[in-house]
């Protein structure tokens, strides 16, 4: 019995696909069964007479073609070494494979280490939504305390939570550590935290030595601007703002209307410890002081308690005055001298940077509160991101104007913050007998700003070791002509709390504050059934499976064609 070459070589191709399909038939009927999820009777049969059918083909022309082979090697010697191939070429094939493998898992790994230690990343989302701003990169980057990140979620966390706290704790240079707990399957661990979790709450506790802040994403994902802040206000140092007393000033102890409890609290909800202040016996502003806050002083204060505070702001202070409103009467019952000299404008002081308040009260017609044209609310705010970004609306009890003086140092810089908006229904009365009306040239049109920010650089030069060191400081300081908008009755109304805390931050050289508004991440969930999920990992095996199969099926015809 004699076998042609063509023959031999049609056998030795059919084999090796025979064998593949074989293989992927297998896979496929044992697919089916798995995402059906229950022996039936279609997959299953189709799984058998797949297998069955492949496997019984496959044994058949195996037994063929060595029978075949068997017959023509007593004809023919050279078959024989067709069939067996050569040793040379069989070691290059292995050395091929080898080489091959090894070069696959050096790639992998020189890949894998490139990936995670570059910094740069490319975000092809539409709102780049793994990318972190450059106000957060630099944060972190001068980040010096350790910061650690838990996120309470029940259930499957959602990707975008892992690749973001998965990017701040690999910027962090180890010094942010991260981890998700579904609170339900670790009771024991959430239990640590307090009562602060539940099967509905999703909450992630940024922990900076005894310092906790806690964010709250139940209802909106987590963004960037809300950690980031939460990560700043845990890991930065106490802020210390100092109230002044003694001179009629709202008080921080007085719970009622005019007192400044929720204030205060809102202050230390942010990491900033209120306390209160009398120079008169002090003598002297505390040098842990990062803001003063003069809020409503009813008479004026000493010669030596405005020395103490000129001082304290050349040298680089930071202030908030929060001027009272003048009083005002009716024509029958005319102000007295010391009625006259409440609520003072402390020009003595603001006058040194530039300012003057004046003795008048702005009104507007067209926007106020209630029925008092005195009190003002407006969204007029000049474009100061750290203090007005993002505000509603602010109003304010019977506001002065304020006015920039011509003569002032160069260093100076100046910035109205809050103003009326309407040129004609609104302007500063200087009548204070209640007849408001416009008077040419004697009240100034709107629109009139009763809030200003000031900025003041300092270039210091010390003397070290025969060296000169500069240093350069800042002074800061913000004026409002309204204290009320920050008492216990008004500050929940509207945007004044945050307006209130915003000055503060920006006093206290807080500026986290300032990160951009958090992008929106639009978090698209695709709810699959049990039977779709299967579906997916099916198909995800299938795939490399069938190249698998394929680079089988191509090695052994090459072996068997050599």
């Amino acid at each position: 019995m004699t076998i042609s070459n063509n023959n031999k070589l049609m056998l030795n191709k059919s084999l090796p696909v025979l064998m593949g399909l074989t293989l992927f038939a297998f896979a496929l009927g044992v697919s089916l069964l798995y995402v059906d999820g229950q022996f039936t009777l279609l997959p299953w049969s189709l799984a058998s007479c797949l297998t069955i059918g492949g496997a019984v083909l496959f044994i058949a022309l195996l037994s063929l073609r060595n029978k075949l082979f068997k017959v023509a090697a007593n004809a023919d010697a050279n078959s024989i070494k067709v069939a067996q191939g050569l040793p040379t070429k069989q070691w290059k094939k292995v050395l091929l494979v080898f080489s091959m493998f090894v070069g696959s898992l050096v790639f992998l790994g020189i890949s894998h280490y490139v990936a995670n230690s570059i910094i740069f990343r490319w975000d092809i989302t539409g709102n780049k939504q793994h990318t972190l701003s450059k106000n957060t990169l630099a944060f972190i980057s001068n980040l010096n305390k350790n910061v650690e990140l838990t996120a309470f979620y029940v259930g499957l966390p959602p990707k975008y939570l892992q690749d973001l706290l998965n990017e701040y704790e690999r910027l962090s240079a180890g010094l942010i550590t991260t981890q998700i707990v579904d609170p339900i399957d670790n009771i024991t661990f959430a239990a640590k935290f307090g009562n602060v979790v539940s099967g509905k709450e999703r909450k992630i506790i940024v922990q900076s030595g005894s310092v906790r802040k806690d964010v709250d994403f139940t209802n909106d994902p987590l963004t960037e601007e809300k950690l980031t802040n939460a990560i700043a206000r845990a890991s930065r140092s106490l802020t210390r703002a100092y109230f002044l007393n003694g001179h009629g000033e709202y008080l921080l102890t007085n719970n009622g209307n005019t007192g400044l409890t929720t204030f205060k609290q809102l202050l230390a909800d942010n990491n900033i410890q209120s306390k209160s202040l009398m120079l008169g016996i002090t003598q002297s502003i505390p040098k842990d002081c990062d803001v003063l806050i003069i809020a409503g002083p009813r008479t004026e204060l000493t010669e030596q308690e405005e020395t103490l505070v000129v001082d304290y702001l050349t040298s680089g202070g930071d202030a908030l005055f929060l001027i009272e409103h003048v009083l005002v009467t009716t024509p029958d019952k005319p102000l007295t001298q010391e009625q006259q000299k409440q609520n003072p404008s402390l020009n003595n002081i603001i006058n040194q940077w530039g300012l003057n308040i004046q003795s008048d009260i702005v009104v507007d017609l067209t926007n106020h509160v209630g029925d008092d044209v005195g009190s003002p609310a407006t969204k007029n705010y000049q474009q100061h991101k750290a203090i007005t970004q993002n505000l509603d609306y602010t109003f304010y009890v019977r506001p002065r104007s304020i006015v920039v003086l011509e003569q002032r140092r160069p260093t100076i810089k100046l910035a109205a913050i809050a103003s009326t908006a309407s040129k004609e229904q609104s302007w500063a009365e200087t009548n204070r007998t209640l007849d408001i009306q416009f008077d040419q040239g004697i009240d100034t049109a709107g629109p009139v700003p009763f809030s200003y920010v000031v900025l003041e650089e300092h270039q210091e030069t010390s003397n070290t070791a025969n060296k000169k060191i500069s240093k350069s400081s800042d002074t800061r300081i913000i004026i409002f002509t309204d204290a009320d908008f920050l008492t216990n009755v008004y500050i929940n109304q509207y945007s004044n709390a945050q307006m209130g805390l915003n000055i503060v931050k920006w006093l206290a050289e807080l500026d986290y504050q300032v990160f951009p508004s958090s992008t929106e991440i639009k978090v698209e969930r695709l709810d699959l059934t049990s039977k779709q999920k299967r579906q997916v990992l099916v198909i995800l095996f299938l795939l490399p499976f069938f190249f698998v199969i394929v680079g089988l099926i191509v090695w052994l015809r090459t072996k068997h064609y050599e």
